[in-house]
């Protein structure tokens, strides 16, 4: 049994206990960061800020929602939103926080993409970041069927109708998601228990994963620069700050954080408060109806550029199929994707910087393309949107296989 002596106070008592001052260390005042990052690298710590205010926001939500097809709509549309007090600003808080937790999400993802942070050790860091992707999607598609609007029927019917095309298993597969032939009460049940308990366990989980991946290999720095870690830290620690090229995560950079966090919920309460619409669907506000069928069935922003890959092959529903399911996990991939061992920012590298641009712009005209109605000249354009999302895959091997070649002739500095 370890020796415990007199504490000094009451952080000396729980030190001698539970050793907090180690774990301060450990995560905190000797976690070191470079000092040649910006402001977007406070992605991360934004990101966390928005799932405690969505985990804030949903408790007080849960006390009046009733998950129950016959009472669903009215426990949020009229009981919450008309009847308690303060109702209407918890929702707006959880809805807004929603639609920003994927905006940061992109944000955050492509910069890694940018400059990067996914490659020379730090593939544990992207493939922990883009389960949780998967997971924050996962949470968001439940949360969406709740109120039990129309729209959160139907597109809870066309998604989970995604599983009936896989072979052999399609059809049973669907019944046993939903709990019956056609969303129902079992659906909104089942979904409900993945939204509000097992989904954010596991997302938690994967958060404290995430960090933890960031612990060896270190982040990522505007310049790609291969730090020695050891040495600046000693630099640091001898009290040379102004020469060592890191600083400790707190207070030095946690405290920039903070300030981006505050500008950042500057805009949060603002759209709460005044233009809280974007974030909900104004078909939702009507009660789900299984007989009637929205004129255009769209998931929420977030998900309309994977969307329209799957509707952009519209003269085949298999390909179309297939290459969702790619456009699903091909994100993954990233550190095999890219074969060159250049860790430095898009403008250092020409023709990954074009190709990183043109990504961009096309995730933004699937984004459109996805909310208009499938008709016209709009499904020639999601058309070829889908298919230019494909052949970037297809040629960043390609680009980046050179860019080795050229780095490995002394082309690149």
């Amino acid at each position: 049994m370890a020796e415990f002596k007199k504490a000094d106070g009451f952080i000396d008592w729980l030190d001698q206990r539970l050793a907090v001052r180690t774990l301060t260390k450990v995560l905190m005042t000797e976690y070191w960061i470079p000092k040649n990052i910006n402001w977007l690298w406070a992605m991360g710590v934004v990101l966390v800020i928005l799932f405690t205010l969505l985990v804030v926001s949903g408790i007080f939500l849960l006390m009046y929602y009733k998950p129950d097809i016959k009472l669903a709509f009215d426990s949020v549309n009229l009981t919450i939103m008309n009847e308690v007090e303060f109702g209407w600003l918890w929702r707006h808080i959880h809805a807004v926080s929603a639609s920003l937790v994927f905006l940061i999400i992109y944000i955050h993802m492509l910069v890694a993409i940018y400059y990067g942070s996914y490659k020379r050790g730090r593939e544990m860091i992207w493939i922990t970041g883009m389960l949780l992707f998967v997971l924050f999607s996962a949470e968001a598609f439940s949360g969406y069927m709740l109120p039990w609007g129309q729209m959160s029927f139907w597109a809870a019917k066309v998604i989970t109708d995604l599983f009936s095309k896989i072979p052999f298993i399609g059809p049973d597969l669907v019944v046993w998601i939903r709990g019956n032939f056609i969303p129902a009460d079992a659906t909104l049940t089942r979904f409900f228990m993945l939204h509000v308990f097992l989904l954010p366990l596991i997302i938690m989980i994967m958060i404290v994963v995430h960090f933890y991946s960031l612990r060896i290999p270190h982040v990522n720095n505007q310049d790609g620069e291969d730090l020695d870690f050891d040495r600046e830290v000693e630099k640091y620690k001898n009290g040379k700050k102004a020469e060592s090229k890191i600083v400790a995560f707190w207070p030095d950079f946690l405290s920039k954080d903070i300030f981006v966090i505050c500008v950042f919920m500057i805009l949060v309460f603002y759209l709460v408060c005044f233009n809280y619409n974007f974030a909900m669907d104004p078909i939702n506000f009507d009660p789900a109806d299984t007989l009637k069928t929205p004129a255009h069935i769209y998931p929420e922003w977030y998900f309309l550029w994977s969307y329209e890959i799957l509707r952009g092959f519209y003269m085949s529903e298999s390909l179309g199929l297939i290459f969702f399911g790619i456009a699903q996990v091909i994100f993954f991939l990233m550190p095999l994707l890219d074969r060159s061992p250049v860790v430095a920012p898009a403008h250092k590298r020409p023709m990954f910087l074009v190709w990183f641009f043109i990504l961009i712009a096309d995730l933004i005209v699937l984004t459109i393309f996805g909310k208009l109605p499938p008709e016209g000249i709009n499904n020639y354009v999601g058309f070829v949107a889908a298919i230019v999302f494909i052949i970037l895959i297809v040629v960043l091997p390609i680009i980046t296989k050179i860019e080795k070649n050229y780095y490995c002739n002394g082309g690149i500095k």
